[in-house]
């Protein structure tokens, strides 16, 4: 068993956010007679998963849900984690995709309604993006003025 400053410091996580993630169920830990919280070390692997899919962009919720599918009954080895994320490819193609559009356009009009650079009064004149919804419009896939 581990102390919440040992997990802490091999996960890389602050001890409130360890706190903060048993309060919602996402990990659990055993009480000491003190009243200190030990966890077993099968935890890191939780907290790597959670690590991972908040980085890919799952809400805690979502991380929720899919720890809920392990098994309650012994420590998940490498078939279930595998079951786990092979759901995951297609939602970190489009992370990918959305990265890359946002790198190529950094330096030019993504439809925000700012019409600050030159490029963005040629493409965006008069906020015209904006009749299509809130937000970055280019840059969620819409197309520009110029190309349409």
């Amino acid at each position: 068993m581990l102390t919440i400053t040992e997990v802490a410091r091999r996960a890389g996580i602050a001890s409130s956010a360890l706190r903060y993630y048993e309060e919602r169920g996402l990990i659990a830990s055993q009480r000491a007679g003190s009243g200190h919280r030990r966890y077993a070390r099968a935890v890191l692997r939780r907290l790597a998963f959670i690590t991972f899919a908040q980085r890919i962009g799952l809400t805690l919720d979502e991380i929720g849900g899919e720890l809920e599918k392990l098994p309650q009954d012994r420590v998940p080895g490498r078939k279930d984690w595998e079951r786990l994320s092979s759901t995951w490819r297609d939602r970190i193609d489009l992370r990918i995709a959305e990265l890359e559009r946002l790198r190529d356009s950094l330096s030019e009009c993504i439809g925000c309604g700012c019409l600050s650079l030159n490029h963005c009064k040629l493409s965006n004149p008069l906020d015209r993006a904006g009749r299509n919804g809130p937000g970055p419009r280019y840059w969620i896939g819409d197309e520009t003025e110029s190309a349409a």
